[in-house]
């Protein structure tokens, strides 16, 4: 979708305006400008600098997931970063619950399938999360939000290729993907607010804004949640040996054999038993997620999202419908 100057939404009365530099939906405009997320991280950012289109242009967020720490990925991911030129300019710890995880994707998730929203559940609160603010030393001819979404590869453990951060981290599941990154740099301000609050928010930016090389605080960081989670192994068949004895141990007879059988069941036990881990005697939720992330429908067929990303060709084409002295370098 390109900039059509007779579609662009203006602000809203209810919100701010979110200029087409930040997005190429239009739809995203109008939403993002009512948003309250949205609404804190430009209002803060306004107070740092003159210049937030610039900003969100430069700078892009990795999300390392709790996938990522209990499989023993962040420093990798760190050397990926290294490697493809983007500096570490801010890192911070965050904790997914439940309402961070869907205002994340508020926008995507009308098309998970209600096995997707356990699952995930299940793992993204069990451990804490890292968070990198990184800009390309070399700017893109796109935003450095677009550029990193490229290089991290598509969720779909099939298509990646590699180069790849998700194909570098490992090609576990369509939900098992270790990683995600803001569509957009509107995307970028919003989810920079669902994370943090105002204090940590303001040290992110000023981190940001200076330029700062913060890698060694970014593996500081990543050792210190490695320390605080058990490793896991994510790979199917074990965990898939795995289910099939706790659960055959735990249910007795008439335990499913086949994968979704046994995904189903662990499912409803996490559920009865509010998630919880009994040692010898439980159904280990990681096990639960790796199988079913694997076996059961993780996308509602013949929908769409309501908000997407754009890819770079888009963005390209983009900004170059943008009135010439409002384009961002």
């Amino acid at each position: 979708m390109t900039y059509d100057p007779d579609r662009a939404h203006p602000a809203p009365p209810h919100g701010i305006a979110v200029p087409p530099q930040l997005t190429c939906h239009p739809a995203k405009q109008c939403l993002y400008g009512a948003d309250t997320y949205y609404q804190e991280a430009h209002d803060q950012l306004a107070g740092l600098t003159g210049d937030i289109t610039g900003f969100a242009h430069r700078h892009a967020a990795l999300l390392l997931k709790p996938d990522a720490v209990v499989a023993r990925r962040l420093e990798a991911a760190v050397q990926w970063l290294g490697e493809r030129r983007f500096r570490i300019v801010g890192a911070a710890v965050t904790h997914l619950t439940r309402t961070m995880i869907r205002a994340l994707w508020y926008f995507q998730w009308n098309l998970a399938t209600p096995y997707r929203r356990r699952l995930a559940a299940l793992f993204l609160e069990d451990a804490d999360a890292l968070v990198l603010v990184v800009r390309p030393e070399r700017a893109p001819d796109v935003p450095a939000t677009v550029e990193l979404t490229r290089l991290k590869g598509p969720t779909d453990p099939a298509a990646r290729v590699p180069g790849q951060l998700r194909h570098r981290l490992g090609r576990y599941s369509y939900l098992l993907n270790l990683v995600h990154t803001p569509d957009e740099p509107a995307d970028l301000l919003r989810e920079l607010a669902v994370h943090f609050d105002e204090t940590e928010r303001r040290r992110l930016l000023t981190h940001a804004l200076a330029g700062e090389d913060r890698t060694a605080h970014a593996l500081e960081l990543a050792g210190r949640l490695h320390a605080a989670t058990k490793p896991r192994e994510l790979d199917f068949e074990p965990a898939l040996d795995r289910l099939r004895r706790d659960l055959a141990r735990t249910l007795g007879p008439g335990t499913p054999t086949d994968p979704r059988g046994l995904a189903e069941a662990a499912l409803r036990h996490q559920l009865d038993s509010c998630g919880a881990d009994f040692g010898e005697a439980g159904i280990d939720r990681w096990d639960t997620v790796v199988v079913g992330s694997a076996v059961l429908p993780m996308r509602r067929p013949g929908r769409a999202p309501v908000l997407d990303g754009a890819d770079t060709e888009t963005w390209r084409r983009h900004l170059a419908a943008l009135p010439h002295n409002s384009s961002t370098p």
